[in-house]
């Protein structure tokens, strides 16, 4: 069995020939808005996927030797036996980065209308209310008028960007959890409820709405990780 090492990991998704029958596992955290918005590209394309959840709080060796060197999720596996998660082949391709790996399904299912289209960054972790408030304005700016997709009339990788990071705000404003004190969440429910960001919080409602959504949505590990780690 040939050795696994850093220069296996790939961290572009051009070099692969796709073929949509093939294997693919995905090495998630429940709680990673970067997990889930690949969850939700897989979910919307309808992709045979096998999930193997990854405990941050205690990873397993194994993890940085066989599939990510730098120890991050999510990655995946694609191609090669359909084997133990824990034991992948070597010769099964390991991309990293959930950007690439968006991208990556993108291209394996052209038919989902995921398209490689997203926007320039998501609103993230701000250090204040102040300053997460203005990176939602500008993402509002870039919605289209309807508020019903991102950046097509159809939906693309980024909606499956935007919406993990949708979730984290309402488990931050509606339990009070996260960096921010309790009654700067509530400064930012209530800012966020306002007219001055209606057609944001219509484009989330929406996506809210989604099955898919739903179907990836685990508000109870999402409100755990808040109250231990920040991504």
């Amino acid at each position: 069995m040939a050795p696994f090492t850093a220069s296996s990991i790939i961290t572009t998704s051009s070099s692969i020939r796709v073929v949509s029958d093939k294997q693919l596992t995905l090495y998630r955290f429940r709680g990673s808005p970067f997990s889930h918005k690949i969850e939700l590209a897989l979910a919307e394309a309808n992709a045979p996927t096998k999930l193997y959840e990854v405990d941050l709080f205690n990873k397993p060796e194994w993890f940085a030797e066989k599939i990510n060197p730098t120890g991050k999720i999510p990655a995946i596996t694609y191609g090669g036996p359909d084997v133990d998660p824990q034991d992948p082949s070597p010769v099964s391709e390991k991309l990293a980065e959930s950007g690439v790996v968006l991208e990556f399904i993108a291209d394996l299912y052209p038919d989902s209308g995921l398209c490689q289209k997203t926007l320039p960054f998501a609103p993230g972790v701000k250090e204040s209310v102040e300053s997460l408030l203005k990176g939602i304005e500008a993402v509002q700016a870039l919605l289209p008028e309807s508020g019903e997709y991102a950046v097509e009339d159809a939906y693309t990788i980024a909606d499956a960007t935007l919406i993990p990071w949708i979730l984290w705000l309402k488990v931050t404003y509606e339990h009070e959890l996260g960096k921010f004190a309790p009654e700067e969440a509530r400064k930012l429910k209530a800012e966020l409820h306002g007219p001055k960001f209606e057609k944001f919080m219509r484009y989330g409602q929406k996506m809210l709405e989604r099955k898919t959504t739903q179907s990836t949505f685990d508000e109870a590990c999402i409100s755990f990780i808040h109250q231990s780690i920040v991504f």
